[in-house]
């Protein structure tokens, strides 16, 4: 159990007598005084390694959790337990009054946040943020985490398929008609085009390509990245990913805006349709969807079978290379290759340091193995502890419907 921690410059004083230098020898008397003294003063309590490891155990077992919030009982007497912490709702952030608006137009693909444009709407959050401004972001698709990510207010654009001269004349519309003092885009393959286009149509100056962002500077690299430019924040703007964090403070209300359209004439762009690239000719730094197969996996025909029935990107870990059962050009870690994928499927991967290393910035992380505690387990946000030989074959039954057909009399 815990116990108070000592305190060696009292108990010394404990020692000695009143108004004189020597030791006290009445030892007895010393060390109840030492206890009465000790109980009055306020200590905190001293640490038990013992206890906090036999509390991170699994009962039964020499096997440690992997549920650490195991460990609240030895929480201070003030803390707030972790159970009444998650059934507490978040705070809702309300601004009624804006001063000024600070428009996003994020690329949100399907309607759903990159993380990319995370940290564009974070940025915008630190420039509303300064001076009681609101953050508005004008999307095609309105989804349900733009209130999570920061964002105040919602307008969304009538905008059908992909035509980004129409897209930027309702910008322009919206820059006009309301009071937007900035306007943030990523750097990316549509927000800079997009980003372009508006700049082109009102006419102001675009600061391409910002990598740090502040309510009164704002720098980029230049000429080879041998000097920096620093100028105070324009109204056009866009991000270069990882140069802001996103919002994680209290979500805000992310309330739908009224405001009325113009009405466009067809433009240029008659049609437009989006030519899926081959995801097993993608590389792996370009690919959004990747399963690996790991040490775990030893029939590698239902393997691929697997992957084209999810339409993925092939990917091995470093010992499935080393025995020639998949290209080199697969390996996925700190050695091969460092990927940045929506989601990663790992098949049979214990995951060693140099493979999670590998999969650190994959938006979501999907694993099966046979060992509960393996660490590719630990860091997927789904798991699967059963043999990956068990279940490829079902997966595939589940994605062609064969399991389905041989159920039915």
């Amino acid at each position: 159990m815990s116990r108070l921690r000592r305190d060696p410059r009292m108990e010394r004083a404990a020692h000695r007598i009143a108004g004189t230098p020597r030791p006290r020898f009445d030892l007895a008397a010393a060390s109840a005084a030492t206890s009465a003294a000790t109980s009055a003063a306020p200590g905190r309590l001293r640490r038990d390694p013992r206890g906090e490891e036999r509390l991170a155990l699994v009962p039964g077992t020499p096997r440690r959790r992997l549920d650490r919030t195991q460990r609240v009982a030895l929480a201070p007497a003030g803390a707030v337990p972790a159970a009444a912490m998650a059934e507490t709702a978040p705070r809702l952030v309300v601004i009624a009054e804006p001063a000024y608006l600070v428009a996003v137009v994020p690329d949100a693909p399907g309607g759903r946040l990159t993380p990319h444009d995370r940290q564009v709407i974070g940025a915008a959050r630190l420039l509303a943020d300064a001076g009681g401004g609101a953050v508005l972001a004008l999307v095609e698709m309105p989804g349900e985490d733009l209130a999570a990510a920061g964002v105040d207010r919602v307008l969304g654009l009538p905008v059908a398929g992909y035509d980004p001269e129409a897209k930027a004349a309702l910008l322009h519309a919206v820059l006009d008609g309301l009071d937007i003092r900035h306007a943030l885009l990523p750097e990316s393959a549509d927000g800079a085009d997009l980003a372009r286009r508006l700049a082109a149509l009102t006419g102001e100056a675009l600061f391409a390509g910002a990598e740090s962002l502040t309510a009164k500077a704002i720098t980029r690299a230049a000429q080879g990245r041998r000097i920096e430019q620093r100028r105070a924040p324009p109204r056009l703007i866009t991000l270069a990913a990882d140069a802001s964090a996103p919002h994680g403070g209290a979500p805000h209300e992310a309330i739908p805006v009224v405001f009325a359209l113009p009405t466009l004439a067809p433009g240029a762009i008659l049609s437009a349709e989006f030519v899926p690239a081959d995801p097993a000719s993608v590389g792996l730094d370009e690919a959004d969807f990747v399963v690996s197969a790991g040490n775990g996996v030893h029939d590698f025909t239902a393997f691929r079978a697997l992957v084209a029935a999810l339409n993925a990107t092939p990917g091995a870990s470093r010992m499935v290379c080393d025995a020639g059962l998949m290209p080199r050009a697969a390996q996925v870690g700190a050695s091969g290759t460092v990927l940045d994928a929506r989601c990663y499927f790992a098949l049979g991967i214990a995951g060693a340091p140099q493979h999670l290393q590998g999969v650190a910035r994959c938006e979501h992380v999907v694993a099966v193995n046979t060992d509960l505690h393996a660490a590719m387990i630990e860091r997927a946000g789904l798991a699967i502890v059963a043999d990956a030989q068990k279940v490829m074959p079902a997966l595939i039954d589940a994605l062609t419907g064969a399991g389905a057909a041989e159920a039915q009399p």
